[in-house]
């Protein structure tokens, strides 16, 4: 437990893990937790651990903060950023709440980060690095979100290519995005959400056309996989090309829903779970275009992941959610095939069943979808 600061009140505190993946390992390798609670994570979270890219010895991968009231009854938060376990020699600051006016979070990413102290293994080797930490509060839901607005960078066939790990939501690389940044690229401008690259899509530099297979930590590479095979002939979840085909039970009506069956329709793949903040912020904008929707050209299905059903079936009580559900269970492979890292994710559908936009939320997804049903 770290030394905690003086000058709150009403102090709680917790941490930030970087890389749950190390932390799980090391805590295995110093008994810290069983064999069978080793192995049950690893179903969890479909991981096979790789001893090459992992530390025997433990390493600084988690980030201690508190929070607490100033004199003033003020929100504060105090966050380790020197990683030496005493919180009594950092600032406390106060917290960013989200709203609807401060919605441009890349930008607000850019200023209002900390900068934090973390170890990582890369080549064989512990390495202390320094990382900006971007944390707001979501009043709504008494939640703290926070992530790690950085990417990494190398070179192929003349291109540079940026590479952000778990949509910057840890430091592990275990799940991965990647775009190219052109040459004309200007300062502060954003790639568009279709020019970001997944584990198993496909990139096109210069005249190949690759298949993105990982990050390997130990030699500290990206790894692509050359591929001749026409579109048509290859699976992916990204756009202009054809998902992975599913058949699940829904789980309020426990019929068959059938990807292959939608056909016909303009269909959105909402990926979530109920404990993520965003996600449920976004259940009334989702609620209000299903009820207004023809559904006769129109569907949409929730996949729900990492989420208890006693929860779900609350949330869908509370909230009258109306579209049909799909709750996943731990080994299912949908999230590895549509190369989930975080919630939510969405992927919107044509009539021949290809990916036509990802990641569409709010007034852009309703406009988006009336607009392709009146045509």
């Amino acid at each position: 437990m770290p030394q905690l600061p003086k000058d709150l009140t009403e102090l709680k505190y917790g941490n930030i893990e970087t890389n749950r993946y190390q932390e799980t390992y090391q805590d295995y390798i110093s008994g810290n937790i069983t064999k069978s609670g080793y192995e049950e994570l690893q179903k969890l979270w479909n991981w096979v651990p790789d001893s090459l890219t992992l530390s025997q010895k433990p390493i600084r991968t988690k980030i201690a903060l508190a929070y607490g009231k100033d004199s003033d009854g003020n929100l504060k938060i105090v966050v380790d950023a020197n990683n030496n376990l005493d919180l009594s020699d950092d600032k406390p600051v106060s917290l960013l709440e989200m709203n609807e006016d401060n919605s441009n979070k890349d930008s607000l990413a850019q200023i209002h980060t900390i900068d934090v102290t973390v170890e990582t293994y890369v080549e064989g080797k512990i390495r202390s690095i320094k990382t900006p930490l971007f944390i707001m509060y979501n009043k709504e839901y008494n939640m703290f979100m926070c992530n790690f607005p950085q990417y990494a960078t190398t070179e192929y066939k003349g291109k540079k290519i940026a590479i952000c790990s778990s949509d910057f939501t840890d430091l592990s690389y275990r799940m991965i995005g990647l775009t190219i940044i052109k040459d004309d690229m200007k300062k502060g401008e954003k790639v568009e959400r279709n020019h970001v690259y997944r584990k198993n899509e496909y990139i096109e530099i210069g005249d190949g056309n690759y298949k993105v297979v990982e990050v390997n930590t130990f030699k500290n590479k990206l790894i692509l996989e050359r591929t001749d095979l026409p579109k048509s002939q290859l699976i992916s979840s990204q756009v202009g090309y054809r998902p992975f085909p599913f058949e699940k039970e829904s789980f309020q009506q426990k019929t068959t829903i059938a990807l292959e069956k939608l056909k016909g329709k303009y269909v959105l793949l909402d990926f979530w779970a109920v404990w993520c903040g965003a996600c449920l912020a976004e259940i009334p904008n989702l609620k209000k275009l299903y009820a207004n929707v023809d559904k006769s050209k129109f569907e949409m299905i929730g996949i729900v992941g990492d989420s208890p059903a006693e929860l779900l079936k609350e949330l869908i009580d509370k909230h009258g959610i109306t579209w049909p559900q799909i709750l996943l269970d731990n080994a299912d492979q949908i999230k590895k095939e549509y190369g989930i890292n975080g919630y939510p994710t969405t992927f919107l559908l044509n009539k021949e069943g290809v990916v036509l936009a990802t990641n569409l939320r709010g007034t852009e997804l309703e406009e988006k979808i009336l607009s392709l049903i009146k045509e």
